[in-house]
């Protein structure tokens, strides 16, 4: 693998790529993506979805795709996200990846300082948003409670079957939604190395990146994905079975194909970090040895050199 360059004298243009979301059938998305060229948006992703709906296929495919220096343009804020927090979570996941975000009628334009400075004042409102809602929960349950009235749902205390079948289902729902929020953290790098890298290996690249990952939780979440049409079903196929002493060439070639830009210092780096012993022996991994990986993962088709 190529070492990093020390410099960059013409790095690539930034991309600018708009989302246009309306609510229900009798809206247009004409004026918005009118907007959004004005703008200058190279490409334009265009859904139909509620503002209340998490189930935004479109949206979590798009944020799959962007990429380092990419902009995300919008022409109002609540065209992309459904409150402040999922606006910040947004926000945040796509900053971690290098990626800004533009707001066309909002000051918000996170490549610019006095963007970055309207996302900390919302970030303030989000979190007293948050503060003032556990308030009025306590102060609701401390009510309820002084007129003699227990807490919870009355149907779950007496095990009526339409209340737990109820609950579930909601329950089932919640999961669902959260796995669609926050896809564009985890899918892009699932589709990645799957099938071809283990699950382990994949938990173990994600678990690199922040991400708290078991290998039942991640296959649970992409069979889901899958169920719903919101992945692709070659990610749950088998992964190619190998030799044992296979084990440290494909866990290298995970990490070289979940970040193109390392080095070999850093992946030695990296599995110094994970605690992994290097194949020849010794305490520390060395450049020419995760070379020696990589060009064996080259020759069974896990990378491309």
């Amino acid at each position: 693998m190529a070492k990093r360059q020390a410099a960059n004298p013409s790095p690539a243009p930034r991309r600018l790529i708009g989302y246009a979301r309306v609510s229900t059938d009798d809206q247009l998305h004409d004026a918005q993506m009118d907007e959004l060229r004005a703008a200058g948006c190279e490409r334009i992703f265009q859904e139909q979805a509620s503002g209340a709906s998490r189930a935004r296929p479109v949206l979590t495919r798009l944020l799959g795709e962007l990429a380092a220096g990419d902009v995300l343009v919008v022409v109002r804020l609540d065209r992309l996200a459904r409150s402040v927090s999922h606006l910040l979570q947004v926000i945040e996941d796509l900053e971690e990846r290098g990626v800004h975000f533009r707001s066309i009628r909002d000051p918000i334009d996170t490549s610019t300082p006095q963007g970055m400075f309207s996302l900390q004042v919302l970030g303030a409102v989000a979190q007293l948003e948050r503060a003032l809602i556990a308030e009025r929960t306590k102060a609701g349950i401390k009510a309820a409670k002084a007129r003699g009235k227990l807490p919870g749902n009355p149907g779950l205390r007496e095990r009526r079957p339409e209340a737990i079948k109820a609950v579930s289902k909601a329950r089932e729902k919640l999961y669902l939604d959260e796995l669609i929020s926050s896809a564009q953290t985890w899918l892009p790098t699932v589709r990645q190395l799957r099938p071809k890298h283990s699950w382990d290996n994949v938990v173990r690249v994600l678990n690199r990146r922040g991400h708290d990952w078991t290998v039942e939780r991640l296959r649970r979440a992409v069979h889901r994905m899958v169920r719903e049409k919101l992945a692709e079903p070659e990610l749950l196929a088998r992964s190619p079975r190998r030799a044992p002493e296979d084990y440290l060439m494909k866990l290298v070639a995970a990490i070289a194909i979940a970040d193109p830009t390392l080095s070999l210092r850093d992946i030695a780096a990296q599995l110094d970090e994970m605690g992994e012993r290097p194949a020849r022996g010794g305490r520390k991994w060395q450049p020419s040895s995760v070379r020696d990986l990589l060009d064996e993962a080259h020759r069974f088709g896990l990378v491309r050199h």
